[in-house]
């Protein structure tokens, strides 16, 4: 069995109010892809990575990992395949010390204590922060926060890395950081942003979303170049794929 593996099977999801989010989505996620979740406001995909972690569920169709279908019987055994970094970091950042903050996901699986600092050491090195190991999380900055953020995900050792707008409010030198840091992970990731050009970088295939559908499933090159297709869903061809309107040359 592959755990690495994510079915979505015919999904519909309405919330309370009416409004129907996903309409009928289906799609397979395999071992070792890097893929985008793309789309205007609204589209759905905060939604979509919601209901692939099993923090929302379907009104109709399922959420596979593995053999697995992602129900409220099986979350424990699902959140130990899939790590979500959520567009807030401040929402996974709580606790005294860094370390205090990636050793709690290892510490509530009872863990050897000489385990959890193991993996919180390396957990840190992989995002290139050890150093911070022993600061108070509200004291570093942006993409400090980020990438301590990431860690305490790494540190459980999940299958699929999944991240909801990673570069979201980061400086340019920190979402360069951060783009390095994604490209050197073997893990399967999914991720969703409004960073094309992020995207364009460290993903191999892109899903396009529209009103709760999928508008297009592709290689990255081959979704991010048609611009009629992305102007059609609110969004456009990412900035160095444009061409400069001083010298006409594409970077």
């Amino acid at each position: 069995m592959s755990h690495h593996k994510i079915e979505v099977s015919n999904l519909h999801f309405s919330y309370p109010d009416g409004h129907e989010a996903i309409k009928d989505i289906s799609f397979t996620i395999y071992h070792g892809e890097s893929v985008g979740i793309i789309g205007a406001n609204g589209s759905g995909k905060s939604t979509l990575l919601s209901l692939i972690m099993g923090i929302l569920f379907p009104d109709r169709g399922e959420v596979k990992v593995g053999e697995v279908t992602v129900t409220k019987k099986t979350l424990a055994m699902i959140r130990q395949r899939l790590g979500m970094v959520f567009q807030d970091p401040d929402d996974q950042l709580f606790m005294p010390t860094v370390f205090d903050d990636v050793a709690f996901g290892p510490r509530n699986y009872n863990l050897d204590e000489n385990e959890v600092k193991t993996r919180v050491e390396e957990a840190l090195e992989m995002v290139g922060i050890p150093h911070l190991i022993d600061r108070a999380p509200f004291k570093l900055s942006g993409g400090e926060k980020r990438a301590a953020a990431i860690a305490t995900v790494l540190s459980m050792k999940p299958d699929v890395l999944i991240m909801d707008e990673p570069t979201s409010g980061l400086d340019p030198k920190s979402r360069r950081k951060l783009i390095n840091i994604l490209k050197g992970f073997s893990h399967t990731k999914i991720i969703t942003s409004h960073d094309l050009d992020m995207v364009l970088e460290t993903c191999d295939r892109v899903i396009v979303l529209k009103d709760g559908e999928i508008a297009a499933d592709g290689t990255t090159q081959e979704v991010l170049t048609n611009g009629k297709l992305l102007d059609s869903c609110g969004l456009e061809i990412p900035l160095s794929m444009q061409k400069c309107p001083v010298c006409g040359m594409i970077k």
